[in-house]
C-alpha cells in the first residue's frame, strides 16, 4: 500500500503541499513519482538506506533491545565479571505491607540484581530469584518482554513504573552501558545515522562487590570503549548529555554537581538534559532558574536540552524551559497549545526533538493524526526526528522516518531538512559539526543521484533490519525476522 494521504486523497495531498509552500519542484519530481507508487516494503527499504543525520533525544539505557540486555547480562567476559539474577516468583517472604511504590517494588517480576545484591537477601528472598542464564524458554521469553512495550494494555505507567525498576542493577554496570553504546553505534551506522547524542550519567554505578565507582572512572570506561577499533569503524560520532532527574528532592544540588562535572569533561559531555515525568510537578522548569543563573556567572555556557511539553494538560513549560536557557525541547507535544511560544520559535535557534513512536505508545497522542509534528514542520519551527527509548519501543530511527512519511506525506525538502536540522542543532563543537554537515550533504547527493539513475534496483544490496513496532502497527513484518540474529 502506498503512502496513505497520497493514495487515498491525492487532491488533498496536493492542496496541503501548496498551502504549506512545499509543493514539489521539478527537480524533486522523481521523489513524488516514487511516493505515488511505492509499497510499504519499498518505502521502508528506501528510508533505511537514506542518509540521516543524528539522534539528539536518546536515553542510553532505554535504547537497548531486550536481546542485547540478555546477551550482556549472561556474558561475564563482556560485562566486567558480573553475575546477574532475576525474580521469577513471589513468595511473600516478609508478610504483607511491603513497599510497592518506591524504587524497589516487591511485587515485581524480573527485577534484576547483581551478585552482591543477591547475596544480601534473606534465604526466602533468594528462593524467588534465578540466574538469568538459567531461565527456561518460557521464563526467558517473559524476561525479554518485561522491558519492552509489546502489549496493547501497556503504556505510560508500565514504562515509567516498571521498566527502569526491572533493569535495576543491569543499568548500573558501566561495562554493559559502554558496550551497549557501541552496539547502538553499529545499528545506527547501518541506518545511515552518523551522530549520536545520548543521555547518560557517571554516578550510581556499582562494582561487582557492591562498592561505588568513582564518576571519573566511569567516564574513562566510556572513553576507552569508544576508542576501540570496532567503535571507530562505525563512523558514528558520539557525545553524551548528562541527565538530571528533575523531580528529586536535591535536584538543585544535583544540577550544580553535574554542571561542574560536564565543564571538566567537555570532550565527552556536551550538555545537560533535565529528564523525568513532567506530570510530576516537583520537576517544574522554573524550579531551576536561580541555580542556573548562579552557575552561568562563573562557568562558560553549557547547552541545555530539556524535556518539556510531554504532558497531557496545556501549560507553559516549553516557554519556561526557554527561559532557563534551553535551545532544544524534548517532545514539545503540548507546545501546540501555546501560540505565543510557537510564534517565538518560528525560524529560530530553538529545535523541537520529535519522538513520534514514544508519544503514541505512552499515550500523549491517541493516534498519529493528533500529533502536532506537521504543524511545527510546516510553520517553520525547527524539528528533528529522534528515537527516545527505542529499545523499549522495539523500534529504530527508520521507523520514525517511516511513520513521518506514512502519516504526513513529507516532501523531499521536508524529509532531508529533518536530518540537516539534527546536525545543525547538535551540541557538538563547531568544527565537528561542520564536518558532519558536509559529510551528510555529500552522502545525500550520492544517494539521490544513484536512486534517480537506478531506482529501487540501486538498493538491491540494502538489507533493512527492523523490529516489532512496524510489524505490530503497520503489518510490515518481512524485515523484522532478522532482528534476533542480526542484532
Amino acid at each position: 500500500m502506498s503512502i496513505r494521504v497520497k493514495s487515498l486523497f491525492p487532491w488533498l495531498a496536493s492542496l496541503l503541499l501548496c498551502l504549506s509552500g512545499q509543493s514539489a519542484t521539478a527537480s524533486d519530481a522523481w521523489f513524488e513519482t516514487f511516493k505515488s507508487s511505492a509499497g510499504d516494503a519499498d518505502l521502508y527499504r528506501f528510508l533505511y538506506a537514506l542518509p540521516k543525520g543524528g539522534d539528539l533525544h536518546n536515553h542510553l539505557t532505554g535504547s537497548n533491545f531486550s536481546e542485547w540486555w540478555y546477551d550482556l547480562a549472561t556474558d561475564q567476559r563482556l560485562n566486567g565479571g558480573y553475575q546477574y539474577y532475576t525474580r521469577v516468583r513471589i513468595n511473600n517472604c516478609s508478610g504483607y505491607g511491603r513497599d510497592n511504590f518506591g524504587p524497589a517494588p516487591y511485587l515485581l517480576y524480573f527485577r534484576n540484581l547483581q551478585g552482591s545484591s543477591y547475596a544480601a537477601l534473606s534465604d526466602c528472598e533468594k528462593s524467588e530469584y534465578k540466574k538469568i542464564e538459567a531461565l527456561d524458554a518460557r521464563e526467558k521469553a517473559a524476561w525479554l518482554d518485561s522491558i519492552r512495550l509489546d502489549k496493547k494494555h501497556e503504556g505510560r505507567e508500565e514504562f515509567f513504573q516498571t521498566h527502569w525498576q526491572r533493569l535495576n542493577d543491569l543499568g548500573r554496570n558501566p561495562h554493559i552501558n559502554a558496550e551497549m553504546l557501541v552496539r547502538n553505534m553499529q545499528a545506527f551506522a547501518r541506518e545511515g545515522v552518523t551522530y549520536l547524542e545520548t543521555m547518560e550519567g557517571t554516578r550510581f554505578y556499582k562494582k561487582p562487590d557492591g562498592g561505588d565507582y568513582d564518576p571519573d572512572e566511569v567516564a574513562d570506561i566510556f572513553r576507552q570503549r569508544l576508542a576501540e577499533p570496532d567503535a571507530l569503524a562505525t563512523g558514528v560520532t558520539v557525545r553524551i548529555q548528562y541527565y538530571l532527574l528533575r523531580f528529586i528532592g536535591n535536584a538543585e544540588a544535583d544540577l550544580e554537581w553535574i554542571y561542574h562535572f560536564v565543564d571538566r569533561n567537555r570532550d565527552l559531555f556536551v550538555g545537560i538534559n533535565m529528564v523525568g515525568r513532567e506530570d510530576n510537578d516537583k520537576g517544574y522548569p522554573l524550579r531551576f532558574l536561580s541555580t542556573l543563573r548562579k552557575l552561568r556567572r562563573d562557568i562558560p555556557g553549557i547547552p541545555l536540552s530539556i524535556h518539556a511539553g510531554e504532558v497531557d494538560e496545556p501549560n507553559q513549560h516549553v516557554r519556561d524551559t526557554l527561559l532557563l536557557g534551553a535551545t532544544r525541547i524534548g517532545h514539545g507535544v503540548n507546545l501546540i497549545n501555546d501560540p505565543d511560544t510557537m510564534l517565538l520559535m518560528r525560524n529560530s535557534r530553538y529545535l523541537v526533538e520529535i519522538n513520534l513512536i514514544s508519544n503514541l505508545l505512552l499515550g500523549y497522542v491517541d493516534d498519529f493524526s493528533q500529533h502536532p509534528f506537521p504543524e511545527y514542520l510546516r510553520t517553520d519551527i525547527p524539528v528533528a526526528l529522534s528515537t527516545d527509548d527505542r529499545g523499549m519501543w522495539d523500534s529504530n530511527m527508520t521507523d520514525e522516518y517511516f511513520v513521518a512519511m506514512k502519516e504526513f506525506n513529507l516532501s523531499w525538502e521536508e524529509l532531508t531538512a529533518l536530518a540537516r536540522n539534527s546536525l545543525q542543532h547538535s551540541f557538538v563543537d563547531r568544527d565537528t559539526k561542520a564536518k558532519l554537515l558536509q559529510d551528510y550533504e555529500q552522502r545525500l547527493e550520492r544517494f539521490k543521484k544513484q536512486f534517480q539513475r537506478r531506482g529501487m534496483a540501486g538498493l538491491g544490496d540494502v538489507v533493512p533490519r527492523s523490529h516489532g513496532f512496524t510489524c505490530n502497527h503497520y503489518k510490515l513484518c518481512e524485515f523484522s525476522t532478522l532482528v534476533t540474529a542480526a542484532n
